[in-house]
């Protein structure tokens, strides 16, 4: 079954949707495909009319994925390398996010982050993986600016104290829980800003014993959590 994203019209795909069915997939009138509006519901549908520009469908049945029990939101500083990024947005939201945040930190080598190309990126993991529930993506913020918008109740900062080693994410969690993780730079988080990270309610935690890349950090912190609650 072909899943397809249209957020917005329950009757026509979206034109880069059209031609992907029409020409790549080389579907046609009475064909069989799945569409999600990305929050949660899912349409068995027909297609009716092969336009590789407007390919109109229409819904045979209807079902409905609710959301799950618990949420994640990574908070992660983009990388200099914009690949590394894309890829960590295309592997979480694969393995299952709700949000994914973007800051940039005073150690921060990249200070400017367009999302329409990560959106699709995250769009296309969605679909690939078969997914009904689209996650959210925020534009970069100063990380002073973004700490004050995160509510979820478990917070928690990837971060190694010198004197004190902090307890794994994956103890500190407890399930179906509301989590937030913030994932610094590659020059680390700067001493103030760890300041104002505690007093906004973050906890140190570790991810294991290795020291890991910007992305491999948010992508473990991602996989983690939704371990514990599976």
């Amino acid at each position: 079954m072909h899943l397809f994203y249209q957020p917005d019209s329950i009757s026509q795909l979206t034109e880069d949707d059209s031609r992907h069915a029409v020409k790549t997939l080389r579907l046609g009138a009475g064909d069989s495909i799945a569409v999600t509006n990305g929050r949660g519901a899912r349409f068995d549908a027909q297609i009716t009319k092969a336009d590789a520009r407007q390919c109109a469908f229409r819904v045979l049945d209807e079902q409905y994925t609710p959301a799950r029990p618990f949420s994640v939101r990574i908070c992660v500083a983009p990388t200099k390398n914009i690949d590394r990024i894309e890829w960590f947005v295309e592997k979480a939201v694969e393995l299952g996010i709700e949000r994914i945040s973007f800051f940039f930190g005073q150690h921060s080598e990249r200070r400017v982050l367009k999302l329409e190309r990560l959106e699709k990126i995250a769009v296309a993991a969605m679909k690939q993986s078969l997914q009904s529930w689209m996650p959210q993506l925020d534009e970069a913020l100063p990380l002073e600016k973004l700490l004050p918008t995160i509510t979820e109740g478990q917070r928690f900062i990837a971060h190694l104290p010198v004197n004190t080693p902090p307890e794994h994410l994956f103890k500190k969690a407890t399930i179906n829980g509301s989590y937030t993780v913030l994932i610094g730079p590659e020059g680390d988080f700067a001493p103030t800003e760890l300041i104002i990270a505690q007093q906004a309610g973050f906890e140190n935690v570790t991810l294991g014993n290795n020291r890991l890349r910007t992305e491999t950090a948010a992508l473990a912190a991602c996989q983690i959590l939704n371990l514990l609650n599976a």
